[in-house]
């Protein structure tokens, strides 16, 4: 039957009633206290987090990268300090990666927000934390320490929770994810660039941190919306979700020209690069030892065999070296090497700066201590065990130090997302992590507001090898959220023996001519 009426009381039949009387989402004047000046779409963006806020409704900033998330939300803290909404101090959860990130821009555009950060063996603990936490406006801590001392701070009554990188709990099962959602908070603020990066149980779980119980239970939001939208393509549950969970979701893209005139433009080559005779050997031997193995096994026995074989040729095509482990000499041996170098003289002999990333944190390392004596000039290599310290002072080295090394490398886990380094203008991937999200979010530390130079960036393939047929496939699929391929490389364990051998065969085109 239809639905003629709908009578609410309390903050809800305000709400209803406003909305229903053509009331719109005013827009702001900036805060008081911002040190700068907001842009048009971060001034409509901070205002609509507002307008949320106020109504105690979760909401998730899901910008592209590089537009501004963080400043918005500070924007939104501080208005509600000068207002006088804040009942208690604001939890900032993010990655390590970018804790000292966050203390800086609040102190830069924020400054009269007083911050405490919640990291390092020295952190507080029970009263002491409580204590020092409720002096403060926001609380910095890390999803690693969620889990760890949530008793802790559960000891605090939190104005608002905010995520940043909040794809860190796009898997509802893990206890940092379940850690946060029991916290207690006025208010909920998720940002990311992703909402969706490989499936559509990711945005439930974003959404039941936001607002819990809106999309239902997950096996009810499996059953109506993920198998008929990501299995059968049903457009009509595509657009039901869509409108179920647009209020809630603000986008913007970079590319938009209503959002941002002055970004300059990006510019993304395909470098395909042959193999060295060493190189196709070793490739041909792994996957002859593949399919004897595959042909006899079934179930995880098969599908980890795939994967190591995944992991073994995307070594090869990266250089003989790191498959054979043996420390050798790195010369003349790989021609993807041998194609960055030839690159980044030209780039760095134009005064220029590049990132430069890998999936493989030993082949960053392989890649610095080559390029240093191949270029002439230093190189920075940033990688998960590098401490935040001499992490943020490697990152302002090659943002501001005109004698900084004009070569960045960083493995893709590590330096994926919260930097800024819009210094560079080139962006190398020397290996794909095959999963466009994770790519963008990493060419996206160059190409964010800041950037004054246009950004070229090249992604690095063996042609007539995996690495090729599987970029083929990509482009072929990029139809759910821009990404539908599985999460990481386990959809291609799905694959039959013969998919697979048509995969991983050598093409003549992969092998350089000698001469």
């Amino acid at each position: 039957m239809p639905v003629l009426r709908v009578d609410a009381d309390g903050w809800i039949g305000d709400l209803i009633g406003r909305l229903s009387a053509g009331e719109k989402i005013q827009e702001l004047p900036q805060p008081r206290g911002f040190a700068g000046s907001l842009r048009p779409y971060q001034v409509r963006g901070y205002s609509w987090l507002s307008f949320l806020k106020e109504w105690g409704i979760g909401a998730c900033l899901a910008d592209d990268m590089g537009l501004g998330k963080t400043i918005q939300v500070i924007a939104l803290v501080l208005r509600a300090k000068e207002e006088g909404a804040l009942s208690g101090p604001v939890l900032l959860v993010c990655p390590t990666s970018v804790v000292g990130n966050w203390r800086r821009e609040i102190g830069r555009f924020g400054p009269s927000l007083k911050v405490m950060v919640h990291h390092g063996v020295e952190r507080l603990s029970d009263h002491a934390f409580a204590a020092e936490a409720s002096t403060c406006d926001v609380v910095i801590t890390t999803y690693s320490l969620v889990h760890r001392d949530e008793k802790h701070l559960a000891r605090v009554e939190w104005s608002g929770i905010v995520l940043d990188e909040a794809q860190n709990i796009k898997n509802s099962g893990t206890r940092q994810s379940q850690s946060v959602r029991r916290l207690k908070a006025g208010f909920r603020v998720a940002l990311t660039g992703t909402p969706i990066e490989n499936r559509l149980s990711e945005l439930w779980s974003i959404m039941d941190f936001l607002n819990p119980g809106y999309l239902g239970p997950a096996a009810e939001f499996r059953r109506r919306f993920a198998i008929p939208i990501e299995r059968y393509r049903d457009r009509d549950r595509a657009e039901r979700l869509r409108r179920l969970v647009g209020p809630f979701i603000l986008r913007r893209l970079k590319t938009d020209p209503r959002v941002i005139q002055d970004l300059p433009e990006k510019e993304e080559v395909k470098v395909y690069c042959t193999l060295t005779r060493e190189q196709a050997t070793l490739y041909e031997a792994v996957v002859s030892d593949m399919l004897q193995i595959i042909e006899g096994a079934s179930g995880m026995e098969r599908r980890g065999a795939i994967l190591a074989t995944l992991l073994k040729l995307k070594q090869v095509c990266n250089h003989p070296a790191q498959f054979l482990r043996d420390r050798s000499a790195l010369d003349g041996r790989s021609g993807k090497l041998a194609r960055l170098v030839e690159m980044l003289d030209e780039v760095v002999a134009g005064g220029n700066r590049a990132l430069v990333f890998s999936q493989f944190a030993e082949m960053g390392a392989m890649l610095r201590d080559y390029l240093r004596g191949a270029l002439g000039h230093e190189v920075a290599f940033l990688h998960g065990g590098v401490p935040q310290k001499a992490r943020d002072e490697m990152v302002q080295r090659f943002q501001d130090d005109p004698d900084g090394p004009p070569v960045f490398v960083l493995s893709l886990k590590a330096g994926g997302f919260g930097l800024n380094l819009t210094r560079a203008n080139y962006v190398f991937h020397f290996d794909r992590w095959w999963n466009p999200a994770v790519e963008n979010q990493a060419t996206d530390r160059a190409f964010r507001i800041g950037q004054t130079q246009k950004v070229q960036v090249y992604k690095f393939i063996c042609a007539g090898t995996l690495e090729e047929r599987i970029d083929e496939m990509i482009e072929d699929k990029k139809h759910l959220a821009e990404n539908v391929i599985g999460t990481g490389e386990d959809w291609i364990t799905e694959m039959s023996t013969d998919e697979l051998r048509d995969l991983f065969l050598l093409r003549r085109e992969a092998v350089a001519d000698d001469d």
